[in-house]
C-alpha cells in the first residue's frame, strides 16, 4: 500500500478505515499465507481503524474514502458509495 497524498503522507493517514480484520484473517487460517495483515498495515500507515463484529456487515466512510470489512459488507459499501454520489456537489 504505497498510495500517497500530494504532501507525501499515506492516503489513509488520519482517515477512518476498515478492512478484513486480523481476527477474521486468523479464523480462515490465512495469517501465514497473506504477505501482511491488512488491519495491521492500515494502522501502521496512520489509518484510524474501526472494526465491526466478526463476519457481520460493517462499512466506514471518511469523505470519499469508503471501506468495508468483509464480503458481507458489500451492500453497505454500495449504499455508502451511492450516498457519497448523491451528496457530492456539482461544479
Amino acid at each position: 500500500m504505497s498510495a500517497k497524498r500530494s504532501d507525501g503522507r499515506s492516503l489513509v493517514d488520519g482517515k477512518r478505515v476498515n478492512s478484513f480484520t486480523n481476527s477474521e484473517e486468523k479464523a480462515v487460517g490465512l495469517t501465514e499465507v497473506v504477505p501482511f495483515l491488512l488491519e495491521t498495515r492500515l494502522r501502521e500507515l496512520g489509518g484510524r481503524f474501526e472494526g465491526g463484529p466478526e463476519w457481520q456487515p460493517f462499512a466506514v466512510r471518511d469523505g470519499n474514502l469508503i471501506t468495508g470489512q468483509n464480503p458481507m459488507s458489500s451492500e453497505l459499501v454500495a449504499r455508502r458509495v451511492i450516498d457519497a454520489l448523491e451528496t457530492q456537489e456539482v461544479a
